[in-house]
């Protein structure tokens, strides 16, 4: 008798080193097998099994390991080195714990590459980087404009970094408030009590709504900064946009400021819990959140 073998539409894929390997069952034998036992039809007749070599993930591994250091690429009109300052936001989207020189990062960023139709190899490459870039863009405010006067409150100093802040720069959007200090209370709860004591500023608001007349004087002020050029279209003067202290200068964009801002308590909290309450980040920026309403789950 001829024996009928069928095909699913699933296909073989390499990517990495990381082989799936496809069997195939004869429909016949699986047929007879299903009619002695509890007479259900015959059913699909591909198996499949997915090999992990290690060889493969450490290769990626030790292809990140260099990369974290040394990819150039370019933002803001400026040659960026390495992305070694963004590994927590990347293995928090990523979905892993581990660091970009182990195997188990290799393995979660084939998954994440896959998902978002990317070439599969575990390394995180240019376009992979470029896409996770734009994974995090998308998800802020994507706007900005004037917040109407009676969505403003003017929060009490005691929440701001500088406490000679002029009262005029304490005004915030109210949901975003509101949002703010449901994450502070979370966050006093699960990070050390040194972090949070009322003798540290972590945490505390640097900047919250700008109007556009004062944004503009900030640019007049630095016309040849990174910050004042965007700060023609600043999502602060939506009420909805704060800086966070999060550790080292509070808002410099020097690397080696950067570098001190992502190592702290404070900041891999909010990296892992912010969007729990609505906020987002700027990649760029450490401290820059942005309260986006529409995506509170």
């Amino acid at each position: 008798m001829k024996k009928r073998f069928f095909l699913s539409s699933a296909a073989v894929s390499v990517f990495g080193g990381l082989v799936i390997h496809f069997g195939f069952i004869d429909s016949d034998a699986q047929a007879q097998k299903n009619q002695a036992t509890s007479a259900k039809p015959a059913s699909t007749t591909l198996t499949a099994k997915v090999e992990t070599p290690a060889s493969a993930l450490a290769g990626a591994a030790l292809a990140n390991a260099k990369l974290r250091n040394s990819l150039e690429w370019t933002f803001g009109g400026k040659t960026q080195t390495g992305f070694n300052i963004y590994v927590p936001l990347i293995t928090h989207t990523i979905g892993t714990e581990s660091g970009p020189d182990t195997a188990d990062f290799a393995l979660a960023l084939s998954k994440w590459q896959e998902k978002s139709g990317l070439p599969v190899s575990g390394v995180l490459d240019f376009d992979t980087l470029d896409n996770l870039i734009k994974y995090w863009q998308s998800r802020r405010l994507g706007r900005a404009g004037l917040s109407a006067s009676d969505l403003l409150l003017t929060a009490p100093i005691v929440e701001f970094y500088d406490p000679s802040r002029s009262p005029e720069l304490l005004q915030m959007e109210r949901e975003t408030y509101a949002a703010y200090k449901r994450m502070i209370a979370a966050a006093t709860k699960e990070l050390d009590a040194k972090i949070t004591s009322p003798g540290e500023k972590f945490l505390r608001i640097v900047s919250a709504y700008r109007s556009p007349e004062y944004q503009e004087a900030l640019r007049k002020k630095e016309p040849n900064a990174g910050r004042g050029a965007l700060a023609k279209n600043s999502p602060h003067s939506t009420g909805h946009a704060l800086d966070i202290y999060v550790g080292g200068e509070p808002v410099k964009t020097e690397d080696s400021n950067r570098w001190i801002q992502v190592q702290t308590a404070a900041y891999k909290w909010l990296v892992k819990n912010a969007e729990k309450f609505g906020f987002y980040p700027y990649f760029y920026e450490p401290w820059h959140w942005e309260y986006v309403p529409k995506q509170v789950k």
